[in-house]
Parts: C-alpha cells; sequence; structure tokens
C-alpha cells in the first residue's frame, strides 16, 4: 500500500471487496465533514491511474546472478527501472577460489553473498525469484521459468515473466566435448556444489583405501587423481590437491602417502597456454618436482567408472589409467537455453552468442548479453575502409596526407581495438609507423590501396575475449553505466559506425582492459602475468594473489571470513571432515 494515500487505501479496498463497493464513508476533516462516496468502477480507475504511474518505469529483467548479472546490479544507480532478477541460486559465488574450496582451504559459505544482501541497499526496489529460465521469447518479450522446491512446498512451479529490456548473463556450463562417460563418471568444478562434491569424493577416497580388506593394487587405482586440462582451473586445482594431500592428509592417513598419485592430462603442447612461456616452464617444473605427473599431448576419449582412457596425440595409441575420481576441466560450452534462442533470432552457426561492443544480442535491440554466454563480434576495419578513408578524404582528392589523417587515427584505435593489439605485437609506437611501413619513407601522400595494404593484416588480430571473471565483471559494469545514462539521452545508445559530427556515439563501445592473471602452483608458490609484459613467479607473487582476491571479494562479510580461513589453515591446518 505504500505510495497510496488515505483515501487510495479505501478505494483499494473497496476494489478488492466488491460487497463494499455500494458504501458510503464519512471522514471528518479539520474544518467539517467531508462525505467520500466511492463505487467498484471509480476505485478501478484510481487504482489504474496510480499503476500507470509506477509502470511508466522499464521492467528489466536480469537472468544470472554470476560475475556479469552481480556487477551490473551492484553498479546500476538509476531508479527510473524496474529491475527483477531470475536465478536458480540465491547468492554470488566467488568462482576464483573454488579450488580453495575442494580441499578446505577456504569454507564454501565464505566465498558466497546472498543476492538481496547485495541489492538490499539499492535506492530503488529489485524483485528476486529463484527460478531457471528454460525458455526466452523474442518476439513477445517474454521469458519462462521454472522453479524447483522439495514436494512439500509445491514441486516444480512454472511461470511467465514479460521484459521492457533483457540482461541475459546466465553464464556456461562444462564442455565435454561429448566424451562418452564423463556426465556419469567425472567431477566439474563451476559451483560451490561442484566443489563440496569434490571435497567429499578425496576424503571418500582415502577412508575408502584406508579399509583392511582393499588391496594394494585397488588402493594404487582409488589413490589415482586424474585432471584433465592444464587450464588455470586445472593447475590450481592439481597443486591444491597436493597440498591437501601432503601437508594435511599424509599426516591423517600415513599408511596411504605411498599411494597417492596425481596426473594432469592436457591435450596440448604444454600447459598454461594462455601465459607467457616462463610460466609455463616453471609450472612443468615445479610439477614434476612435486611428484605430479603432467601429460601433454594427450586427448581423453573415454571416462569409466573405474578407469580413463587416453589418445596420444603423435602415435595415435590408446591406453587405460585406473583412476579413483576424475577432475574435467576444459573450458565452458553454450546452456542449453542460449542454444534454443540464438536459433530463434538465426544464429544457430555460430558456437557462442554473438553481441555487438555495446553488449546487445545481434538481431535484438532490447536484448543483452554478457559473461560467458556471450561473445562480441568486432567489426572488420576492411568492411569500413571506404567510409574511413571518405571521412578523412575532406577535399575528394582521393589522397591523404598524414596531417588530414591524423583526425580519425583516434577514432580508429577506439572502434577497432584489434590495431592496438597489431600495434603492440609489432612494436609500433602509433598508427602513423603503421602507414609508413606501407607507404615507404619517399612517399608523403596515401591513397587507399596503401591504406588498405596497411590495414591488411590488422584484421588477422581479431580474438574472442576470455571467458574468465574479469572480463564478465568489467561487461557488467559498462552496461550498468550505459543503463545509468540511458534515459537522459535522446537517442539509441547503440548502433553501427558512423562518421557524422564527431564520428562517435554518446556511449564508447565495450573495451576490456586486461589487469594480469594468476597462477597459484602450491607451495605458496604463485606465478602472476601482469600488464606491461612483466612476470613475477615465488612466494611474494602468493601474497600478492592473497590480497588482490581479497580485495576483489564483493562483501567486508566475505573478506572477513575468507581471511580468517587462511589464517585457520595456517594455524590449525585444512579441515579433513567431509561436512
Amino acid at each position: 500500500m505504500r505510495g497510496f494515500t488515505f483515501y487510495e487505501r479505501i478505494l483499494r479496498a473497496f476494489h478488492d471487496h466488491p460487497t463494499l463497493s455500494k458504501l458510503v464513508v464519512l471522514s471528518s476533516v479539520s474544518g467539517g465533514g467531508l462525505i467520500a462516496f466511492a463505487d467498484n468502477s471509480q476505485s478501478q480507475n484510481l487504482i489504474s491511474d496510480s499503476a500507470e504511474g509506477e509502470s511508466k518505469k522499464k521492467k528489466v529483467v536480469v537472468l544470472g546472478t554470476g560475475w556479469a548479472g552481480t556487477s551490473f546490479l551492484k553498479n546500476l544507480k538509476s531508479s527510473s527501472y524496474d529491475v527483477h532478477i531470475v536465478s536458480p541460486r540465491n547468492y554470488f559465488a566467488f568462482t576464483p577460489l573454488l579450488p580453495s574450496v575442494t580441499n578446505g582451504t577456504v569454507e564454501a559459505r565464505s566465498v558466497v553473498e546472498p543476492i538481496r544482501n547485495i541489492v538490499r541497499k539499492k535506492t530503488f526496489k529489485v524483485d528476486f525469484k529463484e527460478a531457471e529460465c528454460y525458455k526466452i521469447d523474442p518476439v513477445n518479450k517474454k521469458i519462462h521459468c521454472r522453479s524447483g522446491h522439495a514436494k512439500n512446498l509445491g514441486g516444480i512451479e512454472e511461470f511467465t515473466m514479460d521484459y521492457d529490456l533483457l540482461v541475459v548473463a546466465m553464464g556456461a556450463c562444462s564442455n565435454t566435448f561429448n566424451t562418452p562417460g564423463v556426465l556419469e563418471y567425472a567431477y566439474f568444478l563451476k559451483e560451490i556444489e561442484d566443489a563440496q562434491k569434490i571435497r567429499r569424493s578425496i576424503i571418500d577416497c582415502y577412508e575408502r583405501a584406508s579399509l583392511p580388506t582393499i588391496s594394494d593394487e585397488e588402493k594404487k587405482r582409488i589413490m589415482h587423481f586424474v585432471v584433465v586440462g592444464g587450464g588455470p582451473t586445472g593447475v590450481e586445482y592439481a597443486a591444491e590437491l597436493h597440498d591437501f594431500a601432503v601437508e594435511d592428509l599424509a599426516r591423517l592417513y600415513p599408511s596411504l602417502k605411498d599411494y597417492l598419485k596425481i596426473t594432469l592430462i592436457e591435450a596440448g603442447d604444454h600447459i598454461l597456454n594462455m601465459f607467457d612461456a616462463r610460466i609455463t616452464k616453471f609450472a612443468t617444473e615445479k610439477f614434476s618436482r612435486d611428484g605430479i605427473d603432467v601429460k601433454t599431448g594427450s586427448m581423453v576419449i573415454k571416462v569409466s567408472e573405474k578407469e580413463i582412457s587416453t589418445k596420444d596425440g603423435k602415435t595415435g595409441q590408446t591406453s587405460s589409467i585406473p583412476c579413483g575420481m576424475v577432475l574435467w576441466s576444459t573450458g565452458v560450452a553454450t546452456r542449453p537455453v542460449i542454444r534454443e534462442f540464438m536459433k530463434q533470432v538465426a544464429q544457430g552457426n555460430r558456437r557462442v552468442l554473438a553481441t555487438d561492443e555495446w553488449l546487445r544480442v545481434e538481431g535484438c535491440d532490447d536484448i543483452y548479453a554478457l559473461g560467458d554466454c556471450a561473445t562480441i563480434v568486432q567489426r572488420s576495419i576492411l568492411e569500413d575502409i571506404a567510409a574511413i578513408f571518405s571521412k578523412a578524404d575532406k577535399n575528394n582528392s582521393g589522397v591523404l596526407d598524414v596531417h588530414d589523417f591524423k583526425e580519425v587515427v583516434e577514432h580508429i584505435c577506439e572502434r577497432y581495438p584489434q590495431v592496438n593489439i597489431y600495434l603492440k605485437r609489432k612494436k609500433l609506437k602509433n598508427f602513423n609507423d603503421l602507414l609508413k611501413g606501407a607507404q615507404g619513407n619517399d612517399k608523403k601522400k596515401i591513397d587507399i590501396e596503401m591504406f588498405k595494404k596497411a590495414l591488411s593484416e590488422v584484421d588477422s588480430q581479431m580474438k574472442n575475449l576470455p571467458a574468465t571473471a574479469q572480463v564478465a565483471a568489467q561487461q557488467g559494469e559498462y552496461l550498468a553505466n550505459c543503463f545509468n545514462r540511458m534515459e537522459q539521452c535522446e537517442e539509441s545508445p547503440e548502433g553501427p559506425i558512423r562518421f557524422r559530427g564527431t564520428g562517435r556515439h554518446r556511449f564508447r563501445p565495450f573495451r576490456y582492459k586486461h589487469f594480469g592473471q594468476f597462477a597459484p602452483l602450491g607451495g605458496e608458490q604463485t606465478a602472476a602475468q601482469l600488464p606491461g609484459d612483466w612476470v613475477s613467479i615465488g612466494q611474494s607473487t602468493q601474497w600478492l594473489w592473497y590480497s588482490v582476491y581479497a580485495s576483489k571479494l564483493v562483501s567486508w562479510r566475505t573478506r572477513i571470513l575468507v581471511i580468517t580461513d587462511w589464517f585457520r589453515r595456517f594455524t590449525f591446518g585444512r579441515d579433513s571432515s567431509k561436512i
């Protein structure tokens, strides 16, 4: 009833109770008596008028409470929207610390924050529905949702929601590459529940191998832990598992320490292929010293209950490896609901949902997608080369001098991020150096053919953004800032490239800024690759990792809990219970 006057509340009561619709209400006010009469039609009109005032707000529906969705919600400040959140989980999870949850270094509850805590301090109302969106209907601007609760609470409940603007931030699922047995017998590390299952499975293996009836051969199988995927998650999990086993479980299960074996399988030529070669080399050598077996160039072709089958990439020879537990960490894949949505918007032939550089889904004016479920399709320079050249050629002479071209250089570097990537790779100071290489030192004029030659190799540098929390968080913050300013502007915030006026949009396109990445390698050793081609490896980098991750946690509550967990681990060791 908030927002209604006293008389509006009376009229609303009449509307809710038809039997009262013909009552006459006498109300005394200062200065004399006032007679208020209301019938059902009058009350309905008044309520509809009030509701019309509230309905002027655009209804924004956010799908997902991961890095992208939560970052969007935290940075959204405009009260001109009616915000609704739909997600199957009612919390945000700090996923970079999931490997630490698997071995008890950090407790699961320490890395999650209820989504209602995050949005409760907003100056506007934010509504949350714990449900899963299983269908997006862009034609009717509706989403179809399903909530799954216990049977005594009603079980599965389905409902639909309409929207004016839809923000799709549903993340991705693990990519199994259709390998047989992965879904049935392997573990993943995408959610808090996954980390808790892995923790219980590790202890189960130790307890099972401790039984007196288990043979030595069976102990070797049970105590063999296999990690598939040599990316950051797989490497960090293998390192955390080794520390857990050597520093804590070896004291509690001394008879099993000689049976422990950890194998890391990577289909590529080396692990951590997105890192600098110095980090890759250090990680490989450290794992060799720690006794972690790294098998590169091996492809997993089957996972069964008690073994994993691999195929050597060079020889083609297949082999079977007995094991007690398999962690599958080989990248991400598109969720089924996103695949179905892609078919509706004529993107069925793509690997992932495509957006423009303003995070708007291609083919949809009112749907935005960010995070792991989408990728930005960067525009080719060669597609716009004629328009760019025409903009610079003010005299329509067909040739440019370098002075004329300087007016569009800044726009080119901003509009096409592949230009800056190319310049950095070629160690060129600016765009003029690129032109000099194409025109030669003896020419002062640039025609369109020279222009094309200078840019012919640049488009080859276009790459999709990595599916990382850093990218998703920046996209969420960017989109929220656009929404905060959207009502202040008359034109649409997005659109194709334009060369009218300054040649700019009122919203700059999204540009990802890479702030570096970490690779914890166990034993208080961490490798970091930071901007400026700076590589740091060692214990000092581990403390940098502690400080950065603590600062990135979503609330002071989680920061204090995580830091407390770290001190507890230093003092008492890791907890080996299955709770």
